[in-house]
């Protein structure tokens, strides 16, 4: 906006003010000059008559001139609204537009100090995840992920977040995590084709990582069992190398003899030659016996060793089952000790998905959730498989805690759009709800307290 020009325009209305206002003084002055000299004057009639024309055509010249000067200023004052409301003033949605604009021309920088700017006049889960774009543009996959993070804690159905998010957490390395997102954004939209492609890698990369992990424990497990197969295999080749030295003596001792004809004196050698020559006979008699001892000694070591071979795979694969099944019991353990209350849906099915086939560990989780939380919680995010696999969790606890499980249902009628997800679920569904609240929730061994409440609830379900 030109500021000279708006001074001018002030200038201008405040001198036509002054104006107006030494017009009406005039004008006041007149009037009562024509009054007096009105009722002084005790002329003819057509003397009064013409004063008065005179008066009356001044005051209408006066009127027109106020109404002209109340035109003029009411438009310098639109000029002046108008001149204010041309001016741009930055706000959210401003900036954010700006960042797009940046965005597109790869100005990723400028385009995320806009993205900031608008997130300080007012956040959103678009500029958070639009922000984090940017961030993954310029690889910077941390900030990235925690920018995604605070547009899902905004709107935890928001896709594009949890698409992004499953990109940054590829490039950092979390496969699992990664495979989580892209796989809730799908649920989210099924007919998307570019999520369905982004969870199929996210997959891949993680069913291979988890195969990785599993062969490089495995190997080492093997290399354990080979090295102590092999210490056992060396006691007892030692044993059968002991045995055949005890049958072989005799051989043994004559190649010592052999050996040690070198460092007998000269002196010495004739006499060992007699020696020699008259043991020739027995000593090759003695050495097809030591021959044939040997011979069977190797053949008793390696069929000991053929035995010891087969006896052994089935002891590795044994202790292999063993350590994974022992490794999985200690996660689950673990898992459990570990379980942290979750604030949002996404949160929830995550976890719940990881325990999946362990009802413990589910029932572990939901009881880790407040009843009451349950609205806040799941909102417009709770789908009708998950709310069957809820209640099914929840009655395999009911004996134990019936109080809680009585809450959980009484609350899962006021997450948002809990009618519509009750109308819609399968009829196989509502048949396994039927069963459970007429064989667990209302069955015989149920206080009466309770089973009126869960019978009243019955009709919320639509189970009647």
């Amino acid at each position: 906006m030109d500021f000279q020009g708006f001074l001018n325009d002030l200038q201008d209305w405040e001198l036509s003010t002054k104006d107006n206002k030494a017009a009406k003084t005039k004008s006041q002055k007149e009037n009562k000059f024509t009054k007096g000299s009105s009722s002084r004057s005790g002329g003819s009639v057509g003397v009064e008559n013409g004063s008065r024309g005179d008066t009356i055509s001044f005051d209408h010249a006066r009127n027109s001139s106020a109404q002209y000067d109340f035109s003029r200023n009411n438009d310098l004052l639109k000029r002046v609204s108008s001149s204010f409301a041309s001016e741009d003033v930055p706000d959210a949605a401003s900036e954010k537009d700006l960042g797009n604009e940046f965005f597109k021309q790869k100005k990723f920088k400028e385009a995320i100090d806009c993205y900031s700017r608008s997130i300080a006049f007012s956040p959103t889960a678009v500029a958070h995840a639009n922000r984090a774009m940017a961030h993954i543009k310029l690889k910077r996959f941390q900030e990235a992920e925690d920018d995604c993070t605070e547009a899902l804690n905004l709107d935890d159905r928001y896709i594009k977040a949890y698409s992004r998010r499953a990109m940054a957490r590829k490039e950092l390395g979390k496969n699992k995590e990664s495979m989580e997102d892209a796989e809730f954004a799908m649920r989210l939209e099924p007919n998307n084709q570019e999520v369905k492609k982004q969870y199929a890698d996210a997959k891949s990369l993680y069913e291979k990582e988890i195969l990785h992990k599993t062969s490089k424990a495995l190997r080492n497990t093997v290399q354990k069992m080979g090295k102590s197969e092999a210490k056992v295999n060396g006691s007892s080749s030692i044993h059968s190398i002991s045995h055949g030295t005890q049958k072989s003596g005799p051989a043994e001792a004559h190649h010592q003899t052999k050996g040690n004809e070198a460092k007998v004196p000269a002196k010495e050698s004739l006499l060992m030659e007699e020696i020699n020559t008259k043991d020739t006979k027995s000593g090759s008699r003695t050495q097809g016996q030591v021959g044939n001892g040997s011979k069977e000694g190797h053949g008793a070591t390696k069929s000991l060793e053929q035995r010891n071979h087969k006896t052994r795979k089935p002891e590795i694969k044994a202790s292999v089952e063993q350590l994974a099944s022992r490794a999985a019991s200690r996660a689950m353990a673990d898992a459990a000790k570990n379980i942290t209350p979750p604030t949002t849906a996404y949160q929830f099915e995550v976890s719940w998905r990881g325990f999946s086939g362990d009802r413990a560990l589910q029932a572990c989780l939901l009881k880790a959730l407040s009843p009451h939380e349950l609205p806040k919680i799941f909102k417009n995010a709770l789908s009708s498989t998950l709310l069957v696999e809820i209640i099914k969790c929840a009655a395999s606890f009911f004996a134990e805690d019936m109080d809680l499980v009585v809450s959980y249902m009484n609350n899962l009628t006021k997450v948002p759009r809990f009618d519509v997800i009750v109308m819609c679920l399968p009829s196989a569904d509502k048949d396994d709800l039927c069963k459970i609240w007429n064989e667990v929730f209302c069955g015989e061994a149920t206080p009466m307290e309770y089973a009126e409440i869960l019978d009243n609830l019955r009709s919320k379900f639509y189970l009647e």
